[in-house]
């Protein structure tokens, strides 16, 4: 049993090329007590299935959940046969996480962009291949398939995740999802409202809305990684997030609509070349943090550990079941954890 089931760490955080490291970030996670090691996927050095088997063919204890893959990016029978040999491997520790994508992208690539429907479409497909059912001539959302059939004799529950931002999939997610993980940079407000409206779409399913386990993600810079770390990790993660998605940010937290677009605007911005947290230097993630609102960077964990305990504290006030600590290593992230340690409430082991 980990010692603190409701925190949760990312493996490979950011921009990651070597996924070797994640056999010792895996080890240092479990180490440290954390319950969950989520995984997100880029089309680089971090496929999902196969990070998610090496942590979890390294640990014993810690959970496993690609947070997120995309449905659209696998035959059904190649994703509902890969989190079987998931769950198997790590006798139960692993959840499939999916997620809605980039349109953007998948627009360049050639895939069709995902909607509710197929999303819905495809995890009922999933489980069924998972309760040992054959489909014959299925035509829906999420594709025609003549047969699907993985083994008859199966009858796995394996749970899945859902990201979600926006409305429509945080009601998508109360639906049919065993777990949600909302988005980094919600404001305190903003994550009750995820979970009220993930609960009441829950409830108006006729599921429990007890049952959906909801997991915020909080960017946490603690004062003992120094400047350089709190700019890139906050600074240039929140400007990264604007850069390609900030409208949906901005909306569902309430935000200036045309502060986004005056960031957008600025030469700073339009000359990066990339990604701020991946090309800005510290000169220049100093000059972008005056374009951001005070308010904006303050839905994270940052200060001394103590500090960044007490902000973990508030995500749990807010109505959710696991917290999330993003952005980091699993070792950068043990002061945080000692702190937390000293500050939880008994209670939180029941997470």
């Amino acid at each position: 049993m980990s010692e603190f089931p409701e925190l949760g760490c990312y493996g490979l955080a950011g921009h990651a090329t070597d996924p070797h490291i994640l056999l010792d970030e895996a080890r240092a996670a479990e180490r440290l007590g954390f319950g969950t090691m989520f995984l997100s996927e880029r089309f680089n050095t971090k496929e999902a299935f196969t990070l998610a088997a090496a942590a979890g063919a390294v640990t014993t204890d810690l959970r496993i959940c690609t947070a997120a893959t995309n449905h659209n990016t696998r035959h059904p029978l190649v994703t509902a046969a890969g989190a079987v040999t998931l769950h198997r491997l790590t006798q139960g520790r692993y959840s499939l996480g999916l997620g809605r994508g980039f349109d953007a992208l998948f627009d360049v690539i050639g895939l069709p962009r995902i909607t509710s429907a197929q999303l819905r479409d495809a995890v009922d497909l999933y489980r069924r291949l998972w309760r040992g059912e054959t489909v014959l001539g299925h035509d829906g959302p999420a594709g025609k398939y003549p047969l699907l059939q993985l083994d008859p004799t199966y009858d796995e529950k394996i749970p899945v995740t859902l990201t979600a931002i926006g409305p429509n999939t945080l009601r998508l997610a109360g639906e049919i999802a065993d777990s949600v993980v909302l988005h980094t940079f919600f404001t305190d407000d903003t994550t009750a409202r995820a979970v009220q409206a993930v609960r009441a779409a829950a409830e108006a399913a006729g599921r429990d809305p007890n049952s959906v386990r909801i997991h915020s993600v909080l960017v946490v810079v603690d004062d003992t990684q120094g400047e350089t770390a709190r700019l890139r990790k906050l600074v240039g993660r929140l400007g990264t997030y604007l850069q390609g998605y900030g409208d949906i940010l901005v909306r569902v937290n309430g935000w200036d609509q045309r502060v986004l677009d005056d960031f957008r605007a600025h030469p700073l911005v339009t000359g990066a070349g990339g990604a701020l947290d991946a090309v800005a230097d510290p000169e220049t993630l100093t000059a972008v943090e005056e374009l951001l609102p005070a308010e904006w960077l303050a839905a994270s964990a940052t200060g001394t550990t103590a500090q960044c305990a007490a902000r973990i504290t508030d995500q749990f006030t807010a109505g959710v079941d696991g917290v999330i600590l993003h952005g980091n290593t699993p070792t950068e992230l043990e002061p945080v954890v000692a702190a937390w340690r000293r500050h939880r409430t008994p209670d939180r082991n029941s997470q």
